[in-house]
């Protein structure tokens, strides 16, 4: 029990794939969680008669039996796609801006979407069918990218994929001017900027593009049971495979000798021999405090980095139906402008923030709370670090300020009543987030996609980034960057990738 081929450090969702696909290669697998849940962000938790989801608006590129999309195919593999009960979202979003007079609700499904856009937008249709056919080809090139592991023939790129490589250094808002798309159809195409946490003058055009096109083509899911769902089945799926997964252990530091990794020491004493770690959690943590001895190209590869959303989510249990409170909708954007940069900057504060992403699970899923009674989530994300301004003394009064200001919003724009039904109420702010998961400042979208640190750069960079001798990162924080999906995805290339040095020797 003291000896282990690998041995993944953090149960969240990078983690638990990259288990599966170590203990599918042949590996003795242990997996070392210090909460006593699996999961990390992706769990639920009970307020009286309500079971609030703690992070999952919708998994996107999930897609159903006869469409299947690659989050589909890699549960498929994993072999839990049928452990989990799934259901779909009705529609994409709704995303309403009352200073710019949009309120727009686009449905799922390419042509679906191209239509409706174009009876918001008219004359908008050819440039949203030259959006899907840009964001088709990069799909393609980045599923290329992704099996060669970073390494890819340079000729066979611009061959094969040369709108990929000519968008690649591009911002969204500059690739869809070169589109001639209308602006009104940008903002409303815009509309998931928050979900990756950069505004569309820095964000990586061919990122963005494949995630809209993963999401319109192949609709969204969620387990009925809340992602904790998801989280139960790939622990169950571990433990059949042979692996072994301790909750409540903490991993303190990772052990190196001169040929590389050679084992972890547990918070209570314990040492455990391996010589592969995955580490689903902030290479700041590692390289900070779990590590002796790290290089200095380390230290500044991680320290260029820059942290990207800090998380506040509000849960509230409504005592009426959400027919009775006015709430047509599943998924709503909520704007001050559809300026991203300009949102951006307001998000960086607290006092300015008033963006939020706002869910009602019983649209998609009535029975997900009582009859009679509707659940609702409100997020948002901080651009900085104003969080940490807030004296201990003031915390619980801001905290509260917050989550008034999040109402307000939801009721100005919507006209509906939320506040004279609240029955339950609960709130995270960054603070939770660094509490109970470690994520520092308590980030939780990894960091920032940045033209020289987004999407394209680590996939490519993968090979370059991996400095240690059976070391690897899974998780939001990873080649994949954050997001449900990618952070499956990183623990199904990072799990791949050990099997593969394993196999050599390496």
């Amino acid at each position: 029990m003291n000896q282990y081929d690998a041995v993944v450090i953090g149960a969240g969702n990078g983690g638990l794939v990259a288990a599966i696909r170590l203990l599918q290669g042949g590996l003795k697998t242990l997996v070392v969680e210090k909460h006593n849940l699996p999961g990390g962000f992706a769990t639920s938790f009970r307020r009286g008669r309500f079971e609030f989801e703690a992070s999952l608006h919708e998994l996107n590129d999930f897609g159903t039996e006869d469409n299947k999309g690659d989050v589909r195919v890699l549960f498929d593999e994993l072999g839990v796609t049928n452990k989990i009960e799934w259901l779909q979202i009705p529609e994409a979003y709704r995303v309403i801006v009352k200073s710019e007079n949009l309120d727009a609700v686009m449905p799922f499904g390419k042509q679906a979407f191209i239509d409706q856009m174009e009876k918001y937008v008219p004359g908008s249709k050819k440039s949203i069918q030259h959006f899907f056919e840009l964001a088709e080809e990069i799909r393609t090139a980045q599923a290329y990218t992704n099996k060669a592991g970073g390494k890819v023939e340079s000729s066979y790129m611009v061959k094969n994929f040369h709108n990929y490589v000519k968008t690649g250094s591009y911002s969204v808002n500059e690739v869809l001017d070169a589109l001639k798309m209308p602006k009104k159809a940008k903002d409303i195409l815009n509309a998931y900027w928050c979900y990756l946490g950069a505004d569309c003058d820095n964000l990586s055009f061919t990122h963005y593009a494949s995630m809209v096109l993963r999401y319109i083509t192949k609709g969204a899911a969620m387990p009925k049971m809340r992602s904790h769902e998801i989280s139960l089945a790939l622990v169950e799926r571990i433990r059949e495979l042979g692996g072994d997964i301790w909750f409540n252990v903490a991993a303190e530091k990772i052990l190196t000798d001169k040929n590389g990794v050679s084992g972890v020491v547990l918070a209570d004493g314990r040492e455990i021999k391996t010589k592969y770690v995955i580490a689903n959690c902030a290479p700041h943590l590692v390289f900070g405090k779990m590590l002796d001895n790290v290089s200095l190209k380390d230290i500044k590869a991680t320290n260029a980095r820059k942290f990207a959303g800090r998380g506040f989510s509000m849960f509230l249990g409504l005592n009426k139906s959400c027919d009775e409170l006015g709430i047509t909708n599943h998924n709503y954007f909520l704007y001050d402008t559809m300026d991203t940069a300009k949102q951006y900057d307001l998000m960086k504060k607290i006092d300015t923030n008033y963006a939020q992403a706002t869910v009602c699970l019983n649209r998609a899923y009535p029975e997900c709370s009582p009859k009679g009674t509707t659940i609702m989530y409100f997020t948002t994300l901080y651009m900085s670090d104003d969080w940490g301004n807030v004296k201990p003394e003031d915390y619980f009064k801001v905290k509260d300020k917050v989550a008034k200001m999040m109402i307000e919003r939801f009721e100005k724009d919507t006209g509906c009543n939320l506040r004279d039904h609240i029955e339950e109420i609960s709130i995270a702010t960054p603070m939770t987030y660094a509490h109970y998961c470690g994520h520092p400042e308590g980030v939780i979208y990894g960091y920032e996609s940045q033209y020289w640190d987004g999407l394209n750069p680590r996939l490519l960079m993968m090979a370059q980034d991996h400095t240690i001798r059976g070391l690897r990162f899974a998780g939001g924080y990873s080649m994949r960057l954050s997001g449900y999906s990618s952070a499956y995805f990183s623990g199904d290339i990072t799990g791949r990738q050990t099997v593969g040095d394993f196999k050599r020797g390496e």
